[in-house]
């Protein structure tokens, strides 16, 4: 009974990770934006977006992914049969990936706390559908677990991904229409 409190909370903490991963991106597109604003406006959303940003990646994000690395390891150390099987490889490599993109989100982070705008708002907005990515990709190799599923699985990924790029395109023109 024990094992299914801890998949249960392995499984609530992934979703808070992932609403950290997809906000956190948010806000820094925000402050970009921000940052190209006139004065006293500029000051005023700078120092308020770092604020939430602080607040949301080491109050939320950060411990969220702590917490479902360590509740998964107990999940593999008490059933180490799925370790077994090909397709938590792939979850597990996918996972890996997963952590290196939150990383580089740690970086763009601690860069923009410092007042350092080395990406476009632009250029934010496609990162932040990695993580979309990401999610799609572990849960349908979660839920299908055979090898020819994944294959399908992998091209409807590619397809979504490509979907997402162009959807993100789209808007940009949109907006640019817009603002023009």
């Amino acid at each position: 009974m024990t094992f299914y409190y801890i998949k249960a909370l392995h499984i609530i903490f992934i979703v808070t990770w992932f609403a950290g991963l997809f906000y956190i991106i948010r806000l820094f597109i925000y402050q970009v934006e921000a940052n190209a604003k006139p004065e006293p406006d500029r000051s005023i959303l700078i120092k308020e977006y770092q604020r939430n940003s602080m607040r949301l990646w080491l109050g939320i994000t950060w411990p969220s992914a702590v917490l479902t690395l360590l509740l998964g390891t107990v999940i593999l150390w008490d059933s180490p049969h799925f370790l077994t099987q090909s397709y938590m490889h792939v979850k597990l490599g996918m996972v890996f990936l997963l952590y290196v993109y939150h990383f580089i989100c740690h970086s763009i982070y601690k860069q923009l706390q410092n007042d350092i705008y080395k990406y476009s708002s632009q250029r934010l907005r496609v990162w932040n559908e990695v993580a979309t990515i990401f999610l799609v990709g572990i849960v349908f190799i979660i839920v299908l677990k055979d090898t020819l599923s994944m294959f399908w699985g992998f091209l409807g990924l590619a397809v979504f991904t490509l979907i997402l790029l162009m959807a993100i395109k789209i808007y940009k023109k949109i907006r640019e229409k817009n603002e023009g």
